[in-house]
């Protein structure tokens, strides 16, 4: 058998596999050759003698004075022939002329040594491309097979699902492509190396390769949202005051912008100030619609944006194109009304406020411009907050909110119902407190149970109850509020 030093040494630079590996995928196949031929029974070792660069096979049997198994057991007689210093229950090792394995053996040793080799070159690609998740990879089209797109990068393949490519762009056998790093998975034939055109950490990587200010960390890219292939949103800031981020991106004459631009085939790309103002940040989204006012709601985390009438249009977009992409960049919902129409909904909403009792022009604009938009929110205040908010007495608020509650046939169990969910009952009224401890917390400032519910234990302990008794208090005010309790 020729030399094989040189054979496994080419074979490992050219795969990346380690050597010692090649020469165990070749002792493994040789083993299994060997045991074909001779016999699975049979006690056979395989060796790689780096000295000689060749192959050796041992059958090793057992030295006895009488043979029971010839294929495991050799009489001393015979054994001293083949090594004089035999004794009794050595184990003599024979080597074996592979060149007699025949066709089908040597056969079963290439189909060993080629799935191993594949499985140690499909283990490194693995081990190099999970790293690069995320990363952006150049590449050339191989094959298109059912719409997808099969790349290589060298002595990995890569797979564009049809999914992940950007609409009207046409690839042919031999183009080069440049594509995200989506997923690297195992599969069982080795691996799968998952790319994308259209993912929004594509466009946020080309412009980390083209402005070198957000590879230093300088300026950063906080969201970014696509509609590929035909525009798309970044929003961006910069840890020095002295850098514009929009600019830096910009780059000289729009040449930074233009070369992602180019590499997206024409996808327009908007470039934003990143606030940490959610109402502001919108706002910016928007662009280059002018805003007049937001209406925010942080519950629902949903915003309510209210735009010039000859600003509709523009802060819609093209089927909805402008709307759609800064929600996805903001992460908040946004409804677009334009001046003529909000003013007409405020004035529905005004009108109908003046129709609680006691409520007149004047009140019912404050109400709105605080957020009472309908009669069940006024039912549902507090009034000693109404008052407050309206610059009228307690007594007048209070009137107006049982004037809200009589229209929307609110009896007085619900009254009562609608106040233990306020918090809104006399702290004596709170399930386990004895009325001196009860005194004394409306001394130290706690009037009602929801006084009792948002304070802290440490702030209770004034009233002369421990802080376990406090942590306790603070529980069955909670549950009191939840579940309507009553003693």
């Amino acid at each position: 058998m020729e030399n094989l030093n040189y054979l496994i040494e080419e074979i490992g630079r050219e795969k990346g596999i380690d050597k010692q590996y090649i020469i165990e995928a070749l002792e493994d196949a040789l083993l299994k050759a060997s045991k074909k031929r001779y016999g699975s029974h049979k006690d056979i070792e395989v060796h790689y003698n780096e000295e000689l660069g060749e192959i050796e096979v041992f059958q090793f049997k057992t030295v006895v004075e009488e043979v029971k198994d010839p294929d495991l057991e050799i009489s001393l007689e015979e054994a001293r022939k083949i090594d004089p210093g035999c004794e009794l229950g050595d184990s003599l090792g024979m080597k074996l002329d592979i060149s007699d394995l025949g066709r089908i053996a040597a056969q079963t040793a290439k189909q060993v040594i080629i799935q191993r080799v594949r499985d140690a070159e499909s283990e490194t690609i693995y081990r190099d491309f999970k790293d690069k998740k995320g990363e952006i990879v150049s590449g050339f089209v191989q094959r298109i097979d059912k719409g997808n797109i099969i790349v290589s990068l060298g002595r990995a393949e890569a797979i564009l699902p049809r999914k992940e490519q950007v609409p009207r762009e046409v690839y042919k056998r031999g183009d080069r492509i440049r594509a995200y790093v989506l997923d690297v998975l195992r599969t069982p034939g080795g691996y799968q190396i998952v790319l994308s055109r259209t993912h929004p950490g594509f466009l946020v990587k080309l412009f980390e390769l083209e402005v070198p200010e957000i590879a230093e960390g300088i300026v950063k890219v906080m969201a970014a949202a696509r509609e590929p292939g035909e525009r798309a949103k970044i929003a961006v800031m910069s840890t020095d005051p002295d850098v514009d981020p929009v600019g830096a991106c910009v780059g000289m004459r729009g040449s930074r912008v233009q070369n992602v631009v180019q590499e997206l085939r024409g996808e327009k790309i908007d470039i934003i100030p990143w606030s940490q103002d959610p109402a502001k940040f919108v706002c910016n989204a928007l662009a280059p619609a002018r805003v007049s006012k937001v209406y925010l709601s942080k519950e629902e985390r949903s915003m309510e944006i209210v735009v010039p009438d000859d600003q509709l249009s523009l802060a819609i977009g093209k089927r909805g194109q402008n709307v759609r992409l800064a929600s996805k960049l903001t992460g908040w919902k946004i409804d677009i009304k334009s001046e003529s129409k909000m003013e007409k909904l405020s004035q529905e909403v005004i009108s109908q406020l003046q129709t609680i009792p006691g409520v007149g022009e004047i009140i019912a604009r404050i109400l709105y411009d605080e957020g009472f938009y309908s009669i069940e929110d006024v039912a549902e205040s507090d009034a000693e907050e109404l008052g407050r908010i309206c610059g009228i007495g307690t007594k007048k608020a209070e009137d107006i909110v049982k004037a809200a509650r009589e229209m929307l046939g609110m009896s007085s169990e619900d009254e009562k119902a609608e106040r233990i969910r306020r918090g809104d009952e006399p702290v004596e009224r709170l399930p386990g407190i004895s009325p001196e401890v009860a005194e004394r917390l409306k001394e130290e400032g706690f009037q009602c149970i929801r006084d009792v519910f948002q304070a802290d234990p440490a702030e209770l302990t004034k009233a002369g109850v421990s802080r376990e008794e406090a942590s306790e208090m603070i529980t069955r005010a909670k549950r009191y509020i939840d579940e309507g309790y009553v003693s």
